[in-house]
């Protein structure tokens, strides 16, 4: 069962200075699914992540979550999706995925879509728990790492 939400979590929207801070939130949070084989090995270097994530804050909508001082989790969000919702490993089952998650849905309010890998169990059990529903599975043939995935959308 998941603890408590840490009493001093902060959402707030990204700045560019959080740039690195959201780039070792996502880093952090894919190494560990890449450890526990529930996400592919990404096709990209992780020298590459910091000026692509610095080019998204600067064009999508991102939200981070701030815990202890520091950046914890964070939120991508485009006009019909959620590209991406990562939270540090250490941090994870203490609601911060969650109050991301619903600060996505109070965002968009109509809806959105996101795409999970087939593999990622732990991640299609939490969008589940929250009302989200896998409406189409592909064999990966149209994703960089080539591994199967699932779309899964919020429809309030």
């Amino acid at each position: 069962m998941p603890s408590e939400t840490p009493t001093d979590l902060t959402l707030r929207p990204a700045t560019p200075d959080d740039a690195a801070s959201v780039t070792a939130v996502h880093l952090a949070s894919r190494a560990a699914a890449v450890r526990s084989a529930t996400m592919p090995a990404s096709v990209h270097r992780d020298d590459e992540a910091l000026p692509w994530l610095t080019e998204r804050l600067a064009i999508d909508e991102v939200w981070v979550a701030e815990a202890t001082g520091r950046v914890v989790g964070y939120v991508r969000l485009t006009d019909e999706w959620m590209d991406d919702l990562y939270v540090v490993p250490e941090q994870a089952g203490r609601g911060i995925g969650s109050a991301l998650l619903g600060l996505a849905q109070a965002r968009r309010p109509r809806g959105f879509g996101l795409w999970v890998f087939e593999v990622n169990a732990p991640a299609r059990a939490f969008y589940a728990a929250h009302g989200l529903v896998e409406v189409e599975r592909t064999d990966g043939s149209d994703n960089e790492e080539g591994a199967p995935d699932v779309r899964v959308v919020w429809s309030p």
